[in-house]
């Protein structure tokens, strides 16, 4: 791929190319989003050119919510709010405030950049907040991505954080590649994909012992996820070569989004690092809250064994 220089702009803002221990990763400074991601050649997540917006949302960064909002609709106080419907198809907002926006970088280098943007007080979020993105490879040459939310507003302030990236294994075939989520539990959703439940995971959702990506289509987020030294998800090839989701425990929902329209690809699997699942704003569920001040970051990165 040609990669972009800082400060060239393109559909997706200014390009960040970072190399390290045999990796190349690419930032896009629109939404902060990871554009490409290679160790010694090899794909490991779904790319897309400079030349027009992320694909399924491929590579975005989400704050201050992830996934959706039940009509655009939440309460703050008792005061009705209305966020702008993103996904007109389902009546929801969908992926945050900031899919549209170009992140200033604060710091970069040849190995890491630290971007940031600013959420204004908005009609559905009347907070004044920053996120602050920053990737960094690894001496080995993985890749680690830190999320923080800062809260300059004079309230407390509600937020999920999430990530969407999508993962490959180079030429692979993806019907030949292997989901594995460790997850105990999975959230039952209505057509609108709105959460209505979590459940035991059952022989339909238990991706804990893996399968095949074209019997894993779906659009499901997991919870009840091990925890330990850092918790990883991943997608396995034939010949035993991996690339692993990792996160830290501010992590609890994992989101596997596994699709047949993906551009060029005949299936795509997407696993999404959530602080908090779907319709958090209205559920409660995972809903974090900033005071005056305060900041939050959620760690999560990408390895590989090749």
């Amino acid at each position: 791929m040609t990669n972009t220089t800082a400060g060239a702009l393109a559909a997706s803002g200014a390009q960040f190319t970072l190399h390290r221990a045999g990796a190349t990763a690419v930032i896009a400074s629109l939404a902060a989003g990871l554009r490409h991601y290679d160790r010694g050649g090899v794909d490991l997540v779904e790319s897309y050119g400079t030349g027009g917006i992320a694909p399924g949302a491929a590579g975005l960064t989400m704050a201050p919510f992830a996934n959706r909002v039940d009509g655009g609709r939440w309460e703050l106080d008792g005061e009705p709010q209305q966020l702008d419907i993103t996904e007109v198809p389902r009546n929801n907002a969908i992926h945050g405030l900031l899919r549209n926006t170009g992140y200033a970088v604060l710091e970069s280098s040849g190995e890491h950049v630290l971007l940031e943007a600013v959420i204004y007080p908005q009609h559905g979020y009347p907070f004044l907040a920053r996120h602050q993105v920053h990737y960094e490879l690894t001496a080995d040459g993985a890749l680690r991505v830190s999320q923080t939310l800062v809260n300059d507003s004079p309230r407390r302030a509600p937020f999920v954080l999430g990530a969407h990236p999508y993962f490959r294994l180079g030429d692979t075939a993806p019907e030949q590649l292997r989901v594995t989520v460790d997850a105990a539990s999975y959230l039952a959703a209505n057509d609108r994909m709105i959460p209505t439940q979590a459940l035991p995971v059952d022989a339909a959702h238990d991706l804990r012992g893996g399968r095949l990506l074209p019997d894993a289509v779906m659009d499901t987020a997991f919870t009840g996820l091990k925890s330990d030294a850092g918790t990883r998800h991943t997608v396995s090839a034939p010949d035993g070569r991996s690339v692993s989701l990792w996160h830290d425990d501010s992590v609890s929902y994992v989101q596997v989004f596994v699709t047949r329209d993906f551009p060029g690809r005949s299936l795509a699997v997407a696993m999404e690092p959530m602080t908090g699942p779907a319709n958090a704003f209205n559920s409660g569920d995972g809903l974090k809250w900033l005071d005056p001040g305060e900041r939050f970051t959620m760690r999560w990165g990408i390895d590989a064994e090749l």
